[in-house]
């Protein structure tokens, strides 16, 4: 009897090692690159035979003594469906198999933004009915060493029970592909809110880099149950040092009640999300409390209280009465106050907020934060009292380089595309002038690892968010970023989506998603499928100065420079070698622009856009596409010596 189960066991396990195993990305309804060699590859048992049919294509090969197996399918026309057959010991077969263009989504939030979110979505997703356009979401995932394979994900369809969650970006990209080229359109979407650029960066590729190699050398390999625990040391011993004692839930029931002292809490801008601010990203449950003073005569009116947006959930109180609860990240709170809860003399709000995941508090337009009397209102932006009573605790992204490369990127290596888009960059405007270096070495990593040449890389220049007031006279990380991504533009093969006029200043997340999607298909219309087109905006060339003006050219003006109804041209700025910075008068002619100021006789540098909130800026050409901010000086920038580094 013990020979027999010895036996069962033995070929059983002989079955289990033998079978050959796909990756993830490859399985039904998946969309393979066409006119390209297309790479497959799996895993089975050392030294095993291996068979791939598809189409009328036979390729066989062998798997090497770790048991993994690599092949190349010759190139294919559009098309399909077709079955990719895999047999080793075993035969798995994949259905629903297109050919067309395959492209990768990555970066951080704005690409992880799905179509339900976007401007007229519930519309956009009834009209979902695209089965020649497939999206596949990779699960986000972590790794202190580079992964084969995906954590989750798999192929869906673009149809109105899908497409809701696909990254808009890409979705809205692919529709406008689609329409053109009338060929199946595979997105593969690895993205992650709040990311930086380093952590989708492979180790290697730091390891070369002079700007990195001496940060890198410093990083073990790490071992994400370790990486946890230092992290979660990390932000509970930061938020203790923040709040002056501990993170707990002891006795949060008596923060809602009005005659609780809460003097000893430490105080946060409102609106603003907590990333931005002390709390630093977390996830967890906030206590926020204002006190504010009524006179008799606005204590006895209806009273309506506006708390903007809060990130993500609130069960919100007055004097200890609760007035209203939502769990919707972006909708604006608005609540009735019961009659006799509002008293002269003081009064307390008190917020408890959940955030999720992403940003966290309570954000959007200062206007929409007050109590509303009808007949007048009283402001409620400003410092509120805070109190982190609980962290989800999990390991960031952020902590360590690479570990999003590592988990999320490298298991697609080397599936074959087209190209890449990148919606990416609000994570680093700290290092903003460090990622002139780290943009384009973590693109040239790519194309290294997927070796399939300089693939086109389009990528989407941050638009307007007022997140630190900056401007030209306080210095502006976020203009800075924006050069950092303009200057990448002179790697090979490279496009840049310009947004200046579709952001939000008061939102880090703008909705309209498909005039993006727009502008990067038409950067590919023109450089990949033969449509050559006006495809971006005016981009600064150089300058000269005569007498108290200075005069700009342009590239890419297309038919001629404008603005939007021929309006008054706004956004530009000049100073002399003062350095300080006045607004210009500006005008078009002959296709350049004249800048000058009453205020600066002898100029020497010129400003377009210099802001974190460049709203107001109106330059285009007359395809309507918006010129790209820049300046003409080199003086030196507020994040020159800001570096990458790993805490201890």
């Amino acid at each position: 009897m013990k020979k027999c189960i010895v036996f069962i066991l033995l070929i059983f396990s002989v079955i289990s090692n033998a079978n050959v195993r796909m990756p993830l990305i490859f399985s039904d309804g998946m969309v393979l690159q066409r006119d390209k060699q297309v790479p497959i590859w799996g895993f089975a048992d050392a030294n095993e035979n291996i068979e791939v049919h598809f189409n009328k294509q036979i390729k066989k090969t062998t798997t090497d003594k770790n048991g993994k197996w690599t092949l190349n399918l010759s190139p294919e026309k559009a098309g399909g469906p077709f079955e990719l057959i895999v047999i080793g010991k075993n035969k798995i077969t994949i259905k629903n198999v297109l050919v067309g263009e395959v492209w990768i989504c990555s970066g951080q939030s704005n690409m992880e933004f799905q179509v339900f979110k976007t401007m007229n979505s519930e519309k956009e997703i009834a009209d979902a009915n695209y089965p020649m356009i497939r999206h596949f979401g990779v699960a986000q995932d972590l790794s202190g060493t580079p992964k084969d394979d995906l954590k989750q994900g798999k192929w869906e369809v673009a149809n109105k029970e899908n497409v809701g969650n696909f990254t808009a970006v890409g979705y809205y990209f692919a529709r406008k592909l689609y329409s053109e080229l009338k060929i199946p359109i595979g997105i593969i979407n690895t993205s992650w809110g709040g990311t930086n650029v380093e952590t989708w960066t492979s180790r290697e590729a730091f390891e070369k880099s002079d700007e990195f190699k001496s940060m890198i050398a410093n990083v073990p390999t790490v071992d994400i149950n370790a990486i946890f625990e230092t992290y979660k040391k990390s932000v509970l011993d930061n938020l203790k040092k923040v709040q002056g004692f501990d993170v707990s839930m002891e006795n949060e029931e008596q923060f809602k009640n009005p005659n609780f002292q809460d003097k000893n809490w430490p105080e946060i801008k409102v609106p603003s999300l907590w990333e931005n601010q002390q709390i630093g990203n977390i996830d967890g449950i906030v206590w926020m409390r204002k006190t504010i003073v009524l006179t008799a005569d606005q204590a006895k009116k209806q009273a309506v209280l506006h708390l903007a947006k809060v990130d993500d959930e609130d069960k919100t109180y007055v004097n200890g009465v609760e007035v209203g609860t939502n769990n919707l990240w972006d909708a604006k709170r608005v609540y009735q106050i019961p009659a006799n809860v509002l008293k002269e003399g003081t009064n307390v709000i008190a917020v408890r907020i959940t955030d999720y995941s992403g940003g966290g508090g309570i954000y959007g337009d200062p206007f929409d934060l007050k109590i509303d009397f009808k007949d007048s209102n009283l402001p409620l932006e400003g410092l509120w009292k805070f109190n982190v009573i609980k962290v989800r605790i999990e390991v960031s992204p952020n902590s360590y380089p690479s570990l999003l490369y590592n988990a999320m990127v490298n298991p697609l290596v080397p599936y074959a595309m087209q190209g890449v888009l990148w919606y990416q960059g609000e994570a680093n405007v700290w290092r903003a002038k460090q990622y002139k270096t780290a943009f384009p070495l973590m693109i040239n990593d790519w194309r290294t690892k997927f070796k399939q040449g300089n693939f086109p890389f389009y990528f989407v220049q941050l638009s307007t968010f007022d997140e630190f007031g900056g401007n030209s006279q306080k210095g502006s990380r976020w203009a800075e970023l924006r050069e950092a991504q303009s200057e990448t533009l002179k790697l090979p093969n490279t496009g840049m989506a310009v947004t200046t006029d579709i952001g939000n200043a008061k939102d880090i997340h703008p909705t309209n998603k498909q005039d993006i999607g727009l502008r990067l298909a038409a950067i590919a219309m023109n450089d990949i499928y033969g449509k050559k087109q006006v495809h971006s905006g005016p981009t600064y060339k150089s300058q000269e100065i005569k007498g108290s003006q200075i005069i700009l050219t342009f590239d890419n003006i297309g038919s001629g420079l404008s603005t939007p109804n021929n309006d008054e041209l706004k956004g530009f700025e000049i100073a002399g070698a003062d350095k300080v910075f006045h607004s210009a008068k500006a005008i078009i002619k002959d296709n350049k622009i004249i800048v000058s100021s009453d205020k600066v006789q002898n100029p020497v540098a010129a400003h377009y856009g210099w802001a974190d909130d460049d709203t107001e800026i109106n330059l285009f050409n007359k395809e309507k596409f918006p010129a790209s901010p820049f300046r003409t000086d080199n003086w030196e920038m507020i994040t020159a010596n800001e570096k990458y580094s790993v805490s201890k």
